[in-house]
């Protein structure tokens, strides 16, 4: 995991951010502070507003409520600014399959306006980067899953972002494509000081790879830890030591059933959809 730089300005500070859609509360009342260069990760149930403070913290969704700080800049206020200084990789896919790595990272370059004279050589670093420079001139659509998130993470990087944002990065994607992912985004972040947040279901990711969860349920910040104090602060009489998955339903467990069945069809489709575009 990554050593966390002291530094008085954080990489996000959420203070009281409420969203409401209509009269429903997406996220109720979050504070959370990340300090530059942690991997922090946002857990929590279907439903629990983890993509509306996604959304919201890449500028997509505009703050409501609260106030929201990248770097030290206001998101109401510097929001091209701050889309300079994040790269984002959302849940559903966003590679045009047409398209070569290649152009697919170029058209990306293009949208955070990096220099025309340094595109190129941005462009190949991103891809060299993701071990993807032997496929860069293949159409994407001819990719494997975990190449096809390794080329998302490229277009995500062509612009040297000091905050990257994974929504839900390796879903549908067997182990060992996983792992690929993850050590390509170990070592982006060691050499460049990356802070890294990211939404993940997969309990054993979150606590091999965060410096610290904060766990969200019903909109609202449960708990806020590293994964080995969260641990131990729920561990079972006899000394058996609890895993992250009990810590999730320690603070989230008393109606996941009841999320299940109004959501789980929902979310499991939306899954299954994603897997299957990524072969």
């Amino acid at each position: 995991m990554s050593s966390v730089p002291t530094s008085p300005v954080p990489a996000i500070d959420c203070r009281h951010l409420t969203h409401r859609y209509g009269k429903f509360t997406a996220v109720d009342d979050l504070s959370l502070r990340v300090e530059c260069g942690e991997t922090v990760g946002l857990l929590g149930p279907n439903g629990a507003g983890k993509t509306t403070v996604v959304r919201v913290l890449t500028t997509l969704t505009p703050v409501q409520h609260g106030e929201v700080a990248i770097f030290g800049l206001d998101s109401r206020r510097h929001t091209m600014d701050i889309r300079h200084n994040i790269g984002y990789v959302p849940q559903q896919l966003s590679i045009e399959a047409a398209l070569t790595g290649r152009q697919n990272v170029d058209l990306f370059a293009r949208l955070y306006d990096v220099p025309r004279a340094e595109r190129r050589t941005r462009v190949t670093e991103a891809l060299a980067a993701m071990q993807l420079l032997d496929v860069a001139d293949t159409p994407a659509g001819t990719y494997s899953g975990g190449m096809v998130r390794r080329l998302e993470l490229a277009q995500a990087l062509v612009n040297r972002p000091s905050l990257l944002i994974l929504d839900e990065p390796t879903v549908g994607l067997d182990p060992i494509a996983r792992e690929s992912v993850w050590t390509q985004v170990r070592t982006m972040q060691a050499e460049f000081g990356m802070t890294v947040l990211l939404t993940t279901h997969y309990m054993e990711e979150a606590d091999v790879l965060c410096d610290r969860v904060a766990l969200m349920h019903h909109g609202r910040l449960q708990v806020v830890g590293s994964p080995a104090d969260l641990k131990r602060q729920i561990s079972t009489d006899g000394g058996q030591d609890a895993t992250l998955e009990d810590v999730f339903r320690h603070y989230a467990g008393s109606d996941l059933a009841e999320d299940s069945s109004r959501q789980g069809f929902r979310a499991a489709r939306s899954s299954r959809r994603t897997a299957r575009r990524v072969g």
